[in-house]
This record gives structure tokens, sequence and C-alpha cells, in this order.
């Protein structure tokens, strides 16, 4: 990525935490754009990212099978630390040289993968529970490139859908290319005729 990577985590986190904060217990199980994901598993998966990156921060292994429940008492808060602790794991300029030993691929890619998880799954979180989300323009950029490098492998592993073919225009035609190239629906949910 060429912009420090701790810095468009920086832009991006807070939106993200707005979102799951404004998040109501009432509203843990409705859909989101994610198939197969209600609103409590897309934070518990959000959460394990969270927190694993940091992980992948420091070139140590982490562990993805595990699926734990997140969503205790003061999840919302733990949210927003666990968020800053991301941050601050991907602030040191050395967390992005080499080859992830956890992922097997370039470190920046990795740390650009928590932030397309931060973006992405923040904008996934907001249409599913009706709320606002303005992504921060700098990382939604940055985020483009990444998507289109990684598409391939994500389509084949059932990550992203194919992507949609006519994006439909929205007050932020960035984030509606970003979303049709993860083989989201821009103007989600789709109504039905």
């Amino acid at each position: 990525m060429t912009t420090q990577t701790s810095d468009l985590l920086a832009a991006a986190a807070p939106r993200t935490v707005d979102v799951v904060r404004g998040i109501t217990d009432d509203q843990l199980d409705l859909p989101t754009p994610c198939r197969d994901y209600l609103v409590r598993d897309l934070l518990n998966h959000l959460f394990e990212v969270v927190v694993n990156f940091q992980g992948l921060a420091a070139k140590h292994s982490v562990e993805w099978a595990e699926k734990p429940d997140h969503l205790g008492d003061g999840w919302r808060d733990r949210f927003e630390v666990e968020t800053d602790r991301l941050v601050a794991a991907w602030s040191d300029p050395s967390t992005l040289e080499g080859v992830s030993p956890g992922m097997g691929m370039p470190q920046a890619v990795v740390g650009g993968m928590a932030l397309l998880d931060l973006t992405v799954h923040g904008w996934d979180l907001a249409v599913a529970t009706g709320q606002s989300y303005q992504p921060a323009p700098e990382a939604v950029a940055e985020l483009h490139g990444l998507v289109e490098q990684l598409a391939p492998t994500a389509r084949k592993m059932g990550v992203f859908a194919d992507p949609v073919p006519h994006p439909t225009p929205t007050d932020h035609p960035d984030l509606a290319h970003l979303l049709t190239q993860t083989g989201r629906t821009p103007t989600w949910p789709t109504p039905t005729p």
C-alpha cells in the first residue's frame, strides 16, 4: 500500500466503530449483505479480524478456526479498544516488510486486508441496521487496487461473490465501485418485484 497502513486504518476505524456503537441488541438477528451472516455473525467475524490482524502485524501465526462469541457485556466498548490496538499494531513501518508467516502473502497486502474488512464490513453493518456510513475516502481509494489484486483468489475461495455488472449510481461512486467488485449491490437490500 502506498500510504502508511496505520494512517489508513486510523481514518477508517472510527467510522466503523461508530456503526458498531449504533447497533442495538434487537438488530443482532437482522440479515446483512454478506450471505449467510446475520448482524451478530458479522460482528463476531469483525471482532476476529480486528484481534487476529494485531497478531499478523507482529508476524505471528493466528488461529481462525475458533469462533468465539464476542458479544458479551460491553462488546461495543471492547470493539473500540481492539480496533485502537489494531491501528497501533500496524503503526511500525516494519510491519509492512516481508511475507506474513501466518498468511503466506506480503505483509503490506495483509495490512490492506484488515483495512478492507473494516471498510466494507462497516458498510455491511450500517446498511443492515439502517445507519448512514461515510467511508474514509483515502481508504476507499487505496482499496481499489488491493481488491483487483485479491479478487481472482477471493472469488475462487468464496470470499468475494462475482462482481455486480452495473453499479447503481450513489452518493459515493468510489465506494459503490469497491462494493460491486466484492460482489455487493450498493443499493442493498434490493427490492423484490
